[in-house]
């Protein structure tokens, strides 16, 4: 199950290491594309292919099934990682997330999928969720 926070820094050309445990639980067969809130989304190959088979059931005369594919489907990509476990972001996904070279960016593991977050994005969105949160789970 892909779960966990994980923080690394981005290298020269948007080069990023997905850490070793998502990645083993992923099976280095990823799909990244734009996500919500600012965040990329992560996930395996088999993922993606329930996910774009739901979204095409829907009618193609309905806007919002349109627009649910552009926004997944238009910025997805491969993604192929080198012998260290780095990929290189693409950059329409690099622009949709704010992630810089040099910064941090914060790997969170979400069960079926792995959200990635510029650090400084996380961190507000963390704050928000710690409010937000608060009292909806019954324990």
């Amino acid at each position: 199950m892909l779960i966990g926070e994980y923080r690394v820094r981005v290298g020269a050309k948007n080069r990023v290491a997905l850490p070793k445990k998502l990645r083993e639980d992923l099976a280095d067969n990823v799909v990244a594309m734009r996500g919500y809130e600012g965040a990329l989304l992560l996930v395996s190959k088999g993922s993606w292919a329930s996910l774009i088979e739901e979204v095409l059931n829907g009618p193609l005369t309905d806007p919002k099934v349109r627009d649910t594919a552009r926004f997944l489907m238009g910025g997805a990509h491969e993604i192929e990682f080198d012998s260290q476990g780095r990929f290189v972001l693409p950059q329409p996904l690099v622009e949709h997330s704010g992630v810089k070279p040099g910064e941090e960016v914060v790997f969170v593991g979400l069960g079926k999928w792995v959200e990635l977050w510029s650090a400084e994005r996380w961190n507000k969105r963390l704050e928000q969720l710690g409010e937000e949160a608060s009292g909806s789970l019954k324990l």
